[in-house]
């Protein structure tokens, strides 16, 4: 068993790993039914009720292992059905309440929906409560408190809500960034991204070999904090054992937004980071005036993406990083003609092992195409050095005055600052996951032990220059 942080992900991972089987072998369509079969055999439930409510709920995991079935086009889903043990949210009345004589919670509540038991415990009508926190706020116990789910404490941007009808999580996609904070912090696995692993395979499976066109796989800085028991170069190895005609590091797109956006901030004296699709949905939903701000280079990404096909017009791009978020900006019109398809991290492990390639067993491959600021966008504060190196090598006489965001809430505070002309600086580095890419929902471990990778990886780069690494350009 590979290393995940809980055994949701494992859970993911296993469906993920034998849809990619099937689709290798080209009877995924056939079959998809006897996967529920491997993954839940006999009758025995493990994890649900009865074994056909447990087939029922990985029958929707499949679908979205395949790419979606009937769901709506946001990356992230609900899977209804999976969604129906966390307790109801809202202000509830613990054990804590001593059936006290003072009543000061019933006195507080203009809608009357706090009533007594015989023991004087008081009871929360929720027909009648607004979840105002009053009553909360006078208890002298601290008997009342505001029961949240894990989806909803992880949702920054308040995207979602609880459905009254079937108490499920719903997610508001006029809201939503796709970050998957909830996906990594749901106990049970009911919301999960979108994958596209079908469509990378069929990509690698009609290249021929890579004989009608080359598959290009793009992989972000933050792989070196990943797959912790191989080596990166047998990670790489293993890129190429699976199909891809050649791998090439994310980070020298990140070399090349550095130098083009530290040039850019010089001649409009104010920018937003546009490196991290999240921060920037972050920015058109909820602080629309602002766009103009924003960096009008594309992402590292499609920064690369667009380089390769502009330079090999027989070229296919597969992006493999921690990034939910990478799904939906590769949908976007001004990404799409670029990056073909999105992985996570956790897809490639499902991927390898479909193919049955251990890579603790290959030979090392070489993976150096960019610089040390290149590497470090991978952890919050990396795009701000990179940005600050790339005014010192182009002699640009411009003082930078950063405010490094790391997570989405610090986002906030920042862009609500810049909206009311009160934020001491001259350039938003916008991270929406805490610790910056290397805290990405789609990462197959997390942790602050993945910044110290992320820098080591960083001095190990040949080229120790923003100019060297874009020089071959």
């Amino acid at each position: 068993m590979r290393k995940f942080d809980t055994k949701v992900q494992y859970l993911k991972y296993k469906v993920l790993r034998e849809v990619a089987s099937q689709a290798w072998n080209g009877t995924l369509l056939q079959n998809a039914f006897d996967i529920l079969k491997i993954i839940v055999p006999g009758t025995t439930p493990t994890m649900r009720c009865c074994v056909y409510k447990e087939r029922a709920i990985l029958a929707e995991r499949v679908k979205l292992a395949m790419g979606g079935g009937n769901y709506n086009d946001n990356v992230i889903q609900v899977i209804d059905i999976a969604c129906d043990e966390c307790p109801d949210a809202g202000y509830v009345v613990t054990d804590s309440c001593r059936g006290c004589l003072a009543h000061r919670c019933e006195d507080v509540c203009k809608r009357g929906a706090i009533t007594f038991d015989s023991n004087h415990v008081a009871h929360i009508d929720k027909s009648k409560c607004v979840e105002c926190g009053q009553c909360a706020k006078v208890c002298p116990f601290a008997a009342i408190i505001n029961r949240k789910r894990p989806c909803q404490i992880s949702c920054k941007v308040k995207a979602i809500t609880i459905n009254k009808d079937n108490n499920a999580a719903s997610i508001d996609d006029s809201k939503c960034i796709q970050c998957g904070a909830c996906v990594y912090q749901c106990p049970f696995g009911a919301i999960t991204d979108k994958s596209f692993i079908v469509d990378v395979i069929d990509i690698i499976k009609n290249s021929d070999n890579n004989k009608n066109y080359k598959v290009y796989a793009l992989v972000a800085p933050s792989i070196s904090s990943q797959f912790t028991y191989a080596k990166l170069g047998q990670v790489i190895s293993g890129l190429k054992a699976l199909g891809f005609y050649t791998v090439v590091e994310a980070a020298l797109g990140a070399d090349m937004v550095a130098y083009a956006e530290s040039k850019e901030l010089s001649e409009k004296g104010f920018l937003t980071s546009s490196c991290c699709p999240a921060f920037v949905q972050y920015i058109k939903t909820t602080f629309p005036k602002l766009l103009p701000l924003v960096s009008h280079n594309l992402s590292p990404m499609a920064t690369l993406a667009k380089y390769i096909k502009d330079t090999d017009e027989n070229a296919k791009i597969v992006f493999i990083g921690p990034c939910t978020a990478k799904k939906a900006e590769a949908q976007l019109e001004t990404v799409k003609p670029y990056v073909d398809a999105v992985l996570t991290f956790e897809e490639l492990q499902a991927l390898y092992d479909s193919r049955s390639i251990d890579i603790t067993t290959l030979v090392e491959d070489v993976l150096d195409n960019a610089s040390y600021f290149g590497r470090i966008f991978a952890r919050s504060g990396g795009l701000t050095d990179a940005v600050k190196q790339g005014l010192i090598e182009q002699k640009i006489d411009f003082t930078l005055k950063p405010v490094t965001c790391n997570g989405i809430e610090e986002c906030r505070i920042a862009l609500l600052k810049k909206s009311k002309d009160a934020l001491d600086a001259n350039f938003i580095e916008g991270m929406a996951c805490v610790g910056g890419c290397i805290g990405g929902a789609g990462c197959l471990t997390h942790g602050e032990k993945n910044k110290a990778e992320v820098d080591k990886y960083g001095m190990e780069a040949y080229e120790k220059t923003i100019t060297d690494a874009i020089s071959v350009l």
